[in-house]
């Protein structure tokens, strides 16, 4: 019964976050369309800047309403936050990079591929900085 519960309360979280980084995530695509096509930056460096905004955004979403308590202080979660961030900014540029130099897709579709990997290592990875008491249900009707 325990592990059903603990299951539904991943899956509970999952959603949670998916929700959350949607959030992120349109505001790093909207970065990334933005900085690529107004500013005419190279399309790596908008991807860098989407994503650190998209970063932000989530870490601020993901402590409010997905999962519950840190296990360490602030100052030390964001570092761990961003780091895990950084890797999947890694991730993400590479596959990107892939994608778009090597298989000769639009940059966006390349983003849109690649961020479903990165979505999954963030996930996971995140979740491992908080306690166990993250959110039981979400606060919001899908």
């Amino acid at each position: 019964m325990k592990s059903t519960l603990n299951s539904s309360k991943l899956h509970v979280q999952f959603i949670g976050y998916a929700v959350v980084a949607g959030v992120g995530l349109i505001a790093d695509f909207g970065s990334v369309i933005f900085f690529k096509q107004v500013a005419g930056l190279n399309y790596l460096v908008a991807v860098v800047i989407g994503f650190i905004i998209g970063l932000i955004i989530t870490y601020f979403l993901s402590n409010k309403y997905i999962f519950g308590t840190p296990k360490s202080n602030a100052h030390t979660l964001f570092i761990l936050f961003g780091i895990i961030g950084l890797v999947g900014l890694g991730i993400l540029s590479l596959l990107e990079w892939i994608f778009t130099s090597k298989l000769g897709l639009n940059y966006i579709v390349s983003k849109a591929i690649a961020t479903i990997f990165v979505f999954t290592w963030n996930f996971f990875a995140r979740k491992t900085l908080y306690k166990s008491d993250g959110v039981d249900s979400l606060p919001y009707e899908l």
